[in-house]
């Protein structure tokens, strides 16, 4: 067996935990070492996880260089600095979505990993959900037909309810709100998820868009405090993909009664399967075959699989990068980056 991998956690946030977590029930894995530029967090997330070594430096970190692999869940402006510099010092790379801020940056971390032959993984965590592999699998096989109708979409209420806390009085949901505190808004958050889980489980990403953002009135003066609100609440676009087959993507904050919930439907002219997945519970089913003609849809009990966590160290050990990689997240970004040039013009073509 090959040696274990390594690991590094850089940042110590709320998504760290997870990583830490999922990474030492890998008897494959050893996590040596952690940063975090704020004082005593590095420390006590260390201590936390019984790792040996904490840095509050990530040149200090690399200087000391006892480490494969880094597991990147700084905030996401930070993802192209410190990922660009883990892969001068020839490291592989598990880094938080979105890979970076815009395409441009994304596709030169893309192209640096690819040119140093250098592992390179984005934990787009629905990867994990085993019904999109279902889904794939019976548009593979051809058993939906031809593809010719998609809906996709991210739903979220936690403008709507308070079951997250109180939006408007609480920094870890006003930042969100405000493009001068980082936001790119909903579209930002989990557009990349749901366009990831919409284009693995056809096999196709969109070659042209037409999008629209939009950003609700909120509060008085549309601002609470320092927080200007002004980053979007509700995103839609209309794509179309290489065959010839159309889509609805959306996502929002305003989806009354949903707390965090991606749904999928694939049309196709033979079948449709539908994927409902939330915390703690994921539906799936089709109507395939002769069902089709009494319109019946039958519930599939998918296989669980492989976790994003465990694809990376299995790549580390092999040597044969994992998916989803670096491209594959400046692919969907491209996508992203479109929607915000396009808001409220005419349909684009994607290059």
């Amino acid at each position: 067996m090959a040696n274990n991998v390594k690991l590094l956690i850089l940042g110590t946030g709320g998504m760290a935990a997870a990583h830490a977590k999922a990474f030492s029930e890998d008897a494959r894995c050893e996590m040596v070492a952690t940063v975090d530029v704020a004082p005593g967090r590095a420390e006590a997330f260390a201590q936390k996880f019984n790792i040996p070594k904490h840095f509050t430096d990530l040149d200090e970190a690399i200087a000391w260089g006892k480490f494969d692999a880094v597991a990147n869940v700084t905030p996401d402006a930070i993802h192209h600095p410190t990922t660009m510099k883990l892969l001068a010092a020839k490291k592989h790379v598990f880094c938080e979505k979105p890979l970076a801020e815009n395409f441009t940056l994304a596709d030169e971390m893309a192209r640096t990993a690819e040119n140093a032959k250098l592992i390179n993984m984005v934990n787009l965590t629905y990867r994990n959900v085993a019904a999109i592999h279902v889904a794939r699998k019976l548009v593979e096989t051809g058993e939906l037909g031809e593809i010719r109708h998609i809906e996709a979409s991210y739903r979220q209420s936690w403008l709507v309810g308070h079951h997250w806390g109180r939006w408007d009085k609480e920094t870890m949901w006003l930042w969100r709100l405000s493009s001068a505190h980082g936001s790119k808004g909903v579209l930002g958050d989990v557009g990349i998820h749901i366009l990831d889980f919409m284009a693995f489980a056809t096999g196709m990403m969109p070659v042209s868009l037409q999008a629209r953002l939009k950003t609700f009135h909120k509060a008085a003066g549309d601002k609470i405090g320092d927080y200007i609100l002004d980053a979007n609440d509700s995103a839609v676009m209309s794509v179309e993909f290489p065959n010839g087959a159309l889509g609805v993507v959306q996502a929002s904050r305003f989806n009354t009664g949903h707390d965090n919930e991606l749904h999928l439907r694939v049309f196709g002219n033979k079948g449709a399967v539908e994927v409902k997945h939330a915390e703690g519970w994921t539906e799936l089913r089709a109507c395939t075959g002769e069902d089709v003609h009494t319109m019946a849809w039958r519930p599939i009990k998918p296989e669980p699989v492989e976790t994003n966590y465990r694809k990376f160290v299995t790549a580390v050990q092999s040597g044969v990068n994992g998916d989803p990689d670096f491209r594959r997240a400046a692919d969907l970004q491209k996508i992203l980056d479109a929607c915000f040039d396009n808001d409220g013009k005419g349909a684009v073509k994607l290059a």
